[in-house]
């Protein structure tokens, strides 16, 4: 059916220009002016394997050498922050992580008020066989001296959060000395362990 349509076209145009069809049929296949030969996409654009195989272990190592000096980068970012986080203008703050080459993140709670939610804490910590650190201020300490026992008992570290939770940058010195001692004895009454960490209350108003 095809080639039937091809006769009809190229007799329609014969007819139209006055040129009989077989001679305009026979004059696209003049020996003297031989057919372009098609291109073959398959033979011409052909790679051999050996070469297809040598790009792409080349471009695999060119993406792997982009991702590790990426990674380095980044490494160097994050250590220039890191030391950067603690000392602007020549003011030290608080300490927000440390360098260490393991996977580890420091979990935290703070004890100021309430203690709905402390043993369901305790359990869940305990079932997963994680220690975190519980930061307490001396009201909580009062309120709940039992829950203060157990959190020492589960190997959990004592955290001091002052003893009435005030902005520790508005004390004089004797003032802040206070606010940390005091809590840090009722612990070391309750459980004969001392506090060694502290977070002050109102941390980003330092």
């Amino acid at each position: 059916m095809k080639h039937f349509s091809k006769f009809l076209s190229e007799t329609y145009h014969a007819k139209k220009e006055n040129i009989p069809a077989q001679k305009r049929t026979t004059d696209k296949a003049r020996p003297d002016k031989p057919a372009k030969p098609a291109f073959d996409i398959q033979k011409d654009t052909n790679i051999p394997s050996f070469m297809r195989s040598g790009l792409v272990v080349l471009s695999v190592i060119l993406l792997a050498s982009i991702a590790i000096a990426y990674g380095s980068k980044i490494t160097g970012i994050e250590s220039v922050t890191s030391v950067l986080s603690n000392r602007i203008s020549n003011k030290e703050l608080p300490i927000y992580c440390v360098d260490t080459p393991e996977k580890k993140v420091a979990l935290s709670f703070d004890a100021a008020w309430g203690n709905e939610d402390t043993q369901k804490i305790l359990d869940i910590l305990k079932k997963n066989d994680i220690h975190v650190t519980f930061f307490m201020t001396g009201g909580w300490v009062e309120s709940y001296p039992d829950d203060v026992k157990a959190i020492s008992k589960a190997g959990h570290e004592l955290g001091n959060h002052s003893e009435n939770h005030k902005q520790m940058s508005t004390l004089s010195a004797g003032e802040c000395k206070e606010e940390i001692m005091k809590v840090h004895e009722k612990v070391k009454e309750l459980t004969g362990k001392d506090m060694c960490v502290f977070r002050p209350p109102y941390i980003k108003r330092l």
